[in-house]
Parts: C-alpha cells; sequence; structure tokens
C-alpha cells in the first residue's frame, strides 16, 4: 500500500481549461415569437373549448399551405391504395406477381456458383 500513497486521485487537470463545466447559451426570443405567445394566450383565455377543470385548449395548426397540400394529397394517396389492395384477392395477387416475375429478363435469374454439378 505505501506504493501507492503519493498517486493523485480524481480527474485529469488539463492546461488551459478551466474545472467550469461548459455552459450553453440560451436563445432568445424575438419580438414576433413574443408577440405571438401573447396573441395565443389572448386568444386561449377569451375563447377555446372549456374542460371540467375550467382550462381552456386551443389548437392552432402552425403547418404552411404547402405542409397542408402534402398532407391531403398523402391521405388520398394512401386511401386509394388501400382500396386497390382490398380490391384484389391473395390468388389474384399472386398470379400477378408471377406474371411480374416471368416477364423480368434473365439478368435477374440467380447465376450457377459451381460449375462441377
Amino acid at each position: 500500500m505505501a506504493d501507492y500513497e503519493n498517486v493523485c486521485r480524481g480527474s485529469l487537470k488539463l492546461k488551459g481549461v478551466s474545472d467550469h463545466k461548459i455552459k450553453k447559451k440560451k436563445k432568445k426570443k424575438s419580438k414576433e415569437e413574443k408577440e405571438l405567445s401573447k396573441m395565443y394566450e389572448n386568444i386561449a383565455t377569451n375563447s377555446g373549448t372549456s374542460t371540467d377543470d375550467g382550462i381552456r385548449h386551443v389548437r392552432v395548426d402552425r403547418r404552411t399551405k404547402a405542409e397542408v397540400a402534402f398532407e391531403k394529397a398523402k391521405e388520398e394517396k394512401m386511401a386509394k391504395e388501400i382500396l386497390e389492395k382490398a380490391s384484389k384477392t391473395h390468388k389474384e395477387r399472386i398470379m400477378d406477381f408471377n406474371q411480374h416475375l416471368d416477364n423480368l429478363t434473365e439478368h435477374f435469374d440467380i447465376p450457377k456458383v459451381s460449375w462441377t454439378k
């Protein structure tokens, strides 16, 4: 145990680096964000849906017109795909898949590995 008496315990001390941890700067709210938050608070206090405990909630849609159009098109596309899948039976889907595989060229076939067999 006498051999280890002069051993320093604790974290390494590096030159030029303080012991304090790095602190991240907080982003300041811009004037527009402050005004928007005040406006939303006013809307929430003046009107909105009330619940049993008296708290009012207002749902604000912050999506752009392009985002709304994208979501609408996506939902329509998914509904169309569901209808197409529901219209075919399993047997019809298998027949279509086999037809697709027959139409592929030999380029997609698995090559022969061993020439001795």
